[in-house]
């Protein structure tokens, strides 16, 4: 009987176990693989689990009673308080404000902060290779100034910018003829409190994210923007096909920051309108949360109201997350490679008509 010989090409042809369907072959927990997995899982695991989760578990706890704040008794009234809540006219005011917060600020923040990173990055000539304008780090130096600046300064400070008598803004646009604006008070009234305060936020952090996209751009082949100026695109044709499907993983994840800080907006509406402007126009639920607490010494009702927050914010990350994924985002990095080389080509398509 002949031996067969075994090849290369027989030994790696073999069926691994887990192919001939049996169970593939546990590894041995050495001290190295279990010291690995409690120094970066289970101690990382449990941080989260204590300053996370179980914080969280017990502010469910709290909004089910009718605790002061300041004593040791309280007594179990289940869902009360959310009940409550959402009886509050002035609670409902502030969910609609929050929800008119996120869905301006991080849109207006983000459309103009990418507008400053594509100028700054390339907005240089139109022949040659692909640059930024001149100076392109003073301006970016100058666009994250206001972000350095703390918000609760930069509350006061617009503030008295705002002021109808004495401010800076009334003192501009009079200055330029337009008489009306004296003595008008942007925070005073019911149809500009809002705007004035979206502004605010929206200066205070649009150098910080334009710097974030001036990274993210540059991390984007050159290669692409080449083929597609060959191709004959313009810069708004690149902007759309090229640079906003590169980044996209940075746009979402500002998005999602910046909707966390408009759905709070604690700090600038609180230096700015304490009271929560006129007709509680500006009033958010981190602003009625406090007063409630700290003021009625609600601290029941004040922990439902945190534990509303807490949810509308984790609805509006997923809604995020979600209108990115059905629009195309969280390809593998292969696939994302493959559908911005295609959109740069098509980019040479539509190119000559910008």
């Amino acid at each position: 009987m002949k031996e067969k010989t075994i090849t290369s090409d027989t030994a790696s042809s073999r069926p691994t176990p887990a192919a001939r369907g049996g169970r593939p072959r546990r590894r041995k927990l050495t001290f190295d693989r279990v010291t690995f997995f409690l120094a970066f899982l289970g101690v990382p695991l449990a941080i989260f689990v204590i300053f996370v989760l179980y914080p969280f578990v017990q502010a469910i706890f709290w909004a089910m009673t009718n605790w002061r704040g300041f004593s040791p008794n309280y007594d179990f009234v289940g869902l009360d308080n959310f009940t409550k809540m959402f009886q509050d006219d002035v609670f409902l005011k502030a969910l609609r404000n929050v929800a008119l917060l996120a869905a301006f600020v991080p849109l207006v923040t983000l459309t103009l902060a990418l507008g400053v990173a594509v100028a700054i990055t390339l907005g240089g000539p139109s022949k040659g290779p692909v640059r930024g304008i001149k100076g392109a780090s003073f301006y970016r130096i100058v666009s994250f100034f206001p972000y350095v600046v703390p918000a609760i300064i930069v509350g006061l400070i617009w503030a008295q910018m705002y002021d109808p008598n004495a401010g800076l803004v009334n003192g501009i646009l009079t200055s330029l003829g337009l008489d009306h604006f004296k003595e008008f008070a942007w925070l005073g009234e019911q149809a500009t409190a809002m705007p004035a305060l979206m502004f605010v936020i929206v200066w205070g952090l649009v150098g910080f994210y334009a710097v974030l996209f001036i990274a993210a751009i540059k991390g984007v082949p050159a290669e692409l923007y080449e083929a597609a100026r060959i191709d004959g695109a313009g810069r708004f044709r690149m902007t759309i096909s090229v640079t906003l499907p590169a980044i996209r993983d940075s746009v979402q994840t500002a998005y999602v920051y910046l909707g966390i800080a408009a759905l709070d907006a604690f700090v600038y509406v609180q230096a700015m309108l304490p009271n929560g402007g006129p007709n509680n126009s500006t009033l958010t639920i981190s602003q009625r949360l406090f007063n409630i607490a700290f003021a009625k010494q609600q601290f029941g009702l004040a922990t439902a109201m945190g534990v509303v927050l807490a949810v509308v914010t984790l609805v509006f990350a997923a809604l995020v997350f979600a209108i990115n994924r059905l629009t195309g985002g969280g390809e593998s990095e292969g696939g994302g490679k493959k559908a911005r080389g295609s959109k740069a080509r098509r980019a040479g398509a539509m190119g000559g008509a910008q």
